[in-house]
């Protein structure tokens, strides 16, 4: 049974998701201030943490902020309907995903079961070599232990942002249409004005920096997709 943490300050909202995800065959454990969230969600025992962004004690964003800096486990923000500078920032700030609130819970439950399917197959339908290891350049991704390398050094990537980086090297100097990479970050189609993966390829092009010639690693096709340069 994969296991849950829930960070939000409604209590009447944490118990209806315990009950229901319970049926839907998931542990649902519901913390209500950002404080005990974010030791909550460094403990190791969760396998996907749902984050609010208004919390008590310590915001949303602040709490994945710190997250982050020691942990890639997986995230979904809930968001105000409407408030898309929450859902940039959520991205911005490592989010996998984001719901926007008020959701119906088969919505949440849906895109719980994308993320889980999206990690467990992470790596099994893969083009790389028999090694299973993917190389351009000096980077080097290697699926069996989700790391990644760059000129000697391990890059540290979220669950998404593993995934665009590993279907792009596997198509490396091919483009790779938006639609694609959602299905491989986020184990879901890519919805009408969704702007997660590019948020993850921004995300990535930071971490990745330059190219010994001086250019980017990752290519925008405009309103297609992106690629990874191959030479």
């Amino acid at each position: 049974m994969k296991s849950i943490l829930l960070i939000d300050d409604d209590v009447e909202l944490g118990e209806l998701l315990q009950e229901y995800l319970s049926m839907e065959g998931f542990e649902l454990t519901p913390v209500h201030d950002g404080e005990s969230g974010l030791e909550q969600a460094l403990s190791g025992r969760y396998d996907l943490v749902l984050l609010d962004v208004m919390l008590p004690k310590l915001n949303g964003f602040e709490l994945l902020r710190k997250l982050r800096a020691q942990s890639t486990v997986p995230v979904i923000m809930l968001t105000a309907r409407g408030e898309s500078v929450d859902r940039v920032l959520g991205l911005e700030h490592g989010a996998d995903d984001y719901i926007a609130k008020p959701y119906h819970h088969h919505e949440l439950v849906a895109r719980i079961r994308a993320l889980f399917r999206r990690i467990d197959l992470t790596g099994e339908e893969s083009s790389a070599p028999a090694d299973g290891v993917l190389k351009v350049g000096e980077l080097v991704l290697t699926p069996t232990d989700r790391s990644v390398v760059i000129h000697g050094e391990e890059l540290i990537l979220t669950g998404a942002e593993f995934g665009v980086l590993q279907c792009l090297m596997e198509h490396a100097g091919e483009l790779v249409s938006k639609d694609n990479l959602s299905m491989a970050a986020l184990g879901r189609a890519l919805m009408a004005y969704d702007r997660s993966i590019d948020m993850h390829v921004s995300n990535l092009r930071k971490k990745l920096g330059r190219r010994d010639d001086g250019g980017d690693w990752i290519k925008t096709v405009r309103s297609r997709g992106y690629l990874l340069v191959k030479s």
